[in-house]
C-alpha cells in the first residue's frame, strides 16, 4: 500500500473512501506496465462499482472489504503480469456473489468478456448433488472456462494468494481447510502454469498452518544462518563473476536459499533434520540474450565455465532448454561441488526464460507469437479441456485425477515414427496406447519398447521407443486401471468399463425378463426378494450383470421360485435382515434406529485423553498414517457420524480432506498423559556385529521399559537391516527411543515407519 497519506491506517480507518481511493492509486501505479492510459477508464469503472457493491462490507480482520478485490487486482498485474480484463475482472471478481448485481448486469456494464470470466470466478451454491463436494464442482466449474480463458485460473490464484496472506484472521478450522485445499490443488496448479514465486508462497503459507511448530523452526534457522550464507554465496561467486565478466558476458547473479517448504519436504522424505539438507541455497545466472536462436548455446557457454572452476556432479544436470517442461520452464541446471565442500545448485537461464519461469504462463503467452510448435504447456491445457469434456460422474474422482496431471514429472517417449510424446514418470505402455488414441489403448494386448516385446504394465523410460500391438479381440480389463497412471488412460478404461458393465446389465436384464414370462411370472419386488440372495449379489444391476456375462445361468430358477422364504434371512445391499413370519409376530423384532447428532462445534479444537468420555466423542485412528500422542493431527467428523478420525496432518487422506471436505474438519489436541500405549514402527540399518541386536532390545526393554511387539533382524554382506514394532505413549518417548538406538555401536539410521503390521 502507498504510504503518501501518512493519516490512513489499516488498524483505524475513518473514511473508507479515502482509504479505498488510496488503495486503487497504489493499483494503477503498480499496473502502468501492462494497462495503456485509455484503459485506465475502464479499470476505474470497474473499481467504482466494487467500492459501491461492497461499501459497509469488512473482512475477518475488519479491514475494508474492498481492500481484497483492490489486492487481488495488484497482484495479478505486477505479479503474475496481466492486463487490462484481468484487472477489471479481479476488481469484480467477489460482486456477483456477494451483493445483488447479476450476470446480466456485468454484461450490460462490461462486456461478454469480463462477464464471461467473473462467472468463471463466481461460487455456486445449491446447484449440484449434494453427495458430491461442493468445492470440487466449484473447481471443476472454474477448470471449465480454462478452454476459452485461462485468465480465470490465474485471478483465482491471484485471489487465493491473498486469502493465504490474511489467513490469521481465520478460526483455526477455516485455517486448516484453506490450508489443505491449497497445498493439495492450488500450488501444484501455480506449479503446472509455471507461477514459481506464488506456488512456492502457497507452499510456505500453507506449511504455516498445518504445521507452524515446523513452519517457524525451520524459518528461524534460515535467518540465523543468513549472514554465514551470504558469505557462502558470495565466496562461491566471486571466481564466476570474474570469468563471466572477462567473458564479456551481459548478466545478473543473485543467490537464494530454498523455501521452507522445500526444505520441510526433504526433512520429511529423507527423515533428516534441518542440519543434514545440503543444498539450502541455490545460485541463478540470468543473461541477456543476443536472439532466441543462440540462447541455448549461451547457456552451454555458461556451464563450460562454471564447471572449469567447480567439478559437477555428474547425476544432477538438468537440461531443460532442449526439452521445456510442461509449464513452459526452461533453464540449465547443474549442481557443483562448492570451495566449501557443500553442493550448490546453479540456474543458468536468459531473459526470456527467466520472466517465463517467474511469470509463467502470462509470459509464456507473450512470447508464444515466436514460435510456431505448440508447447508442451498447450498440451498440457489440450489435455484438462479433454478431461473436462466428459468428466467423471464422480467429483472427487476427478479431482484426484486433475492434481496428478498437476505434479508430475515429465518423460520424453517416441513414437516408431520419431514423434515426441510427453508423459508423467512412471507412465506404462497403456498409458502411451491411451496417449495415442483411445481405440488403440482399448485394443492394446502388449508392446514393444526399443524393438523388445513387453506387457502393457511395463514402465516407460525417457527416450524408449515405443510401438503398441492391438487386437480386435481384446476387451477392457478392470486390473488395467492398477497398470495405468495419466488421467486419459485411467477415465479411458473408466468409461469403457461402465460401458460393457451397462450393455451387460441390458443383455441380463433381457434375459431375466424372457425366462419368467416362459415361467408365466411377473417381475416383481417380492420375486427379487427371493433370488437375490440365492444368488449371492445384492442388487437388481449386479444380478442382471452376471447374468449378461454368464456367470449366473439361470438354470435353476424355477425351483428358486418355489422354494418357501419363511423365517429366512435376505441379504440386501450388504445387510442381513430378519424378516418377521406370521408365527414371530408376537417376538420383539431388532430395528436400526438412526442415532441422532448431538451439538457439535467444528471451531473447538478437541482434546484427546482417554477415551473422551466426558464429551461423548468416539475417536477412530485410521490405518493409513496411526497418528500416536504428540503427532501434528487434524480430525475428521462426518456430521452422520458420532466419532471423529483422527489423522497425521501430512496424511496424503488428511491433505485430500482438508481439500475436499474441510467444512468437516476439526482442530485437534492431543493432552500430555501415560495412560495409553500406541504401536509404533522403527526401521533400523547398521554394520553387522557379534551383539548388536542384544544391545538394540536391551536399549529398549531394559533403559527405557518399552514392551516390543514384533522385532524382525536380517544380516548380508556384513549389514544388518530390520523392523521393530514396539509400544509408546508418545512421539517424545518415540524421538527419546529413536535417539538412543542411534547412538548403540554400528548403528547407521534410526527412523520411524508409517505402515504397521495388522
Amino acid at each position: 500500500m502507498s504510504s503518501k497519506n501518512p493519516e490512513i491506517k489499516i488498524d483505524n480507518i475513518i473514511d473508507e473512501d479515502a482509504y479505498a481511493e488510496e488503495l486503487y492509486k497504489d493499483l494503477i501505479s503498480s499496473c502502468s506496465k501492462h494497462v495503456k492510459v485509455k484503459d485506465i477508464k475502464l479499470i476505474r469503472k470497474a473499481f467504482d462499482l466494487a467500492k459501491e457493491s461492497h461499501k459497509g462490507v469488512r473482512r475477518k480482520s475488519g479491514e475494508p472489504y474492498i481492500l481484497h478485490p483492490i489486492t487481488v487486482a495488484k497482484i495479478v498485474t505486477s505479479e503474475i503480469g496481466l492486463g487490462t480484463i484481468s484487472i477489471t475482472c479481479a476488481l469484480l471478481h467477489d460482486v456477483v456473489e456477494d451483493t445483488e448485481y447479476t450476470l446480466e448486469d456485468i454484461t450490460h456494464l462490461f462486456g461478454d468478456k469480463v462477464a464471461s470470466i467473473i462467472d468463471g470466478l463466481t461460487k455456486i451454491s445449491g446447484v449440484f448433488d449434494n453427495s458430491s463436494s461442493l468445492q470440487v464442482e466449484n473447481f471443476r466449474k472454474m477448470l471449465l472456462t480454462l478452454s476459452s480463458d485461462v485468465r480465470v485460473i490465474l485471478i483465482k490464484l491471484a485471489d487465493r494468494l491473498h486469502n493465504m496472506r490474511t489467513l490469521d484472521s481465520m478460526p483455526p478450522n477455516k485455517q486448516l481447510k484453506i490450508a489443505g485445499e491449497t497445498i493439495y490443488l492450488y500450488a501444484p496448479l501455480a506449479h503446472r502454469l509455471g507461477l514459481y514465486a506464488i506456488k512456492t508462497e502457497l507452499e510456505d503459507l500453507s506449511l504455516k498452518y498445518r504445521h507452524p511448530k515446523s513452519y517457524d523452526e525451520i524459518a528461524s534457522k534460515i535467518k540465523y544462518n543468513e549472514k554465514k550464507r551470504q558469505q557462502e554465496i558470495n565466496r562461491f561467486s566471486l571466481p564466476i563473476i570474474e570469468r563471466l565478466s572477462n567473458g564479456n558476458i551481459d548478466y545478473d547473479i543473485n543467490g537464494r536459499p530454498k523455501s521452507i517448504f522445500s526444505i520441510w519436504n526433504k526433512m520429511q522424505t529423507k527423515n533428516i533434520p534441518f542440519e543434514e539438507v545440503y543444498d539450502l541455497m541455490a545460485i541463478r545466472i540470468v543473461f541477456k540474450s543476443i536472439n532466441r536462436e543462440t540462447e541455448k548455446a549461451q547457456c552451454w557457454q555458461i556451464y563450460s565455465i562454471i564447471t572449469d572452476i567447480y567439478t559437477p556432479k555428474p547425476d544432477r544436470i538438468r537440461d531443460w532448454i532442449s526439452s521445456p517442461k510442461a509449464n513452459g520452464y526452461e533453464a540449465l541446471h547443474t549442481t557443483v561441488m562448492g570451495p566449501n565442500g557443500k553442493w550448490v545448485e546453479i540456474q543458468i537461464r536468459s531473459d526470456r526464460m527467466d520472466e517465463i519461469a517467474e511469470r509463467g504462463f502470462a509470459a509464456h503467452w507473450r512470447y508464444k507469437g515466436e514460435k510456431s510448435n505448440e508447447s508442451e504447456l498447450d498440451k498440457w491445457i489440450k489435455k484438462i479441456r479433454e478431461m473436462l469434456e466428459n468428466p467423471n460422474s464422480d467429483a472427487l474422482e476427478f479431482l484426484d485425477e486433475f492434481k496428478m496431471n498437476l505434479f508430475a514429472v515429465e518423460i520424453l517417449v517416441f513414437t516408431p515414427k520419431g514423434d515426441l510424446i510427453t508423459l508423467p514418470k512412471s507412465s506404462t505402455t497403456l498409458d502411451f496406447a491411451y496417449e495415442i488414441h483411445t481405440e488403440i489403448g482399448n485394443k492394446a494386448i502388449g508392446a514393444k519398447v526399443n524393438h523388445k516385446l513387453v506387457p502393457l504394465n511395463h514402465i516407460l523410460s525417457s527416450g524408449d521407443q515405443v510401438e503398441i500391438i492391438t487386437s480386435n479381440k481384446q476387451r477392457i480389463q478392470n486390473e488395467w486401471l492398477n497398470h495405468v497412471k495419466t488421467a486419459k488412460a485411467k477415465s479411458s478404461i473408466t468409461d469403457g468399463i461402465k460401458a460393457e458393465t451397462k450393455d451387460r446389465i441390458k443383455k441380463g436384464k433381457s434375459i431375466l425378463e424372457n425366462k419368467l414370462i416362459d415361467l408365466k411370472v411377473h417381475p416383481s419386488s417380492r420375486v427379487f426378494r427371493k433370488i437375490i440372495p440365492e444368488y449371492n449379489v445384492y442388487s437388481k444391476d449386479e444380478l442382471y450383470s452376471k447374468i449378461g456375462s454368464g456367470i449366473i445361468k439361470l438354470d435353476n430358477l424355477k425351483k428358486i421360485l418355489k422354494k418357501n422364504t419363511k423365517n429366512k434371512l435376505i441379504r440386501y445391499w450388504g445387510l442381513q435382515i430378519s424378516k418377521t413370519t406370521s408365527s414371530s409376530r408376537n417376538k420383539k423384532t431388532p430395528r436400526v434406529v438412526p442415532q441422532k447428532n448431538k451439538k457439535f462445534n467444528y471451531k473447538n479444537p478437541i482434546i484427546i485423553e482417554g477415551d473422551n468420555d466426558e464429551e461423548n466423542i468416539k475417536i477412530q485412528i485410521p490405518k493409513c498414517c496411526k497418528p500416536i500422542p504428540g503427532d501434528d493431527v487434524i480430525g475428521y467428523k462426518n456430521p452422520k457420524d458420532d466419532f471423529v478420525i483422527i489423522h497425521k496432518s501430512k496424511c496424503p487422506t488428511a491433505i485430500r480432506l482438508m481439500s475436499s471436505e474441510g467444512n468437516f474438519i476439526v482442530p485437534v489436541k492431543w493432552t500430555s498423559h501415560k495412560y495409553l500405549s500406541s504401536l509404533a514402527k522403527l526401521s533400523v540399518v547398521g554394520i553387522d556385529r557379534i551383539g548388536a541386536v542384544s544391545d538394540i532390545t536391551s536399549v529398549i526393554s531394559n533403559e527405557l521399559s518399552v514392551n516390543i511387539r514384533k522385532i524382525i533382524i536380517e544380516t548380508h554382506d556384513g549389514i544388518f537391516e530390520g523392523e521393530i514394532e514396539l509400544y509408546v505413549h508418545n512421539v517424545a518417548d518415540l524421538n527419546n527411543l529413536i535417539m538412543n538406538i542411534s547412538k548403540i555401536k554400528g548403528v547407521e539410521s534410526v527412523k520411524r515407519l508409517e505402515e504397521i503390521t495388522k
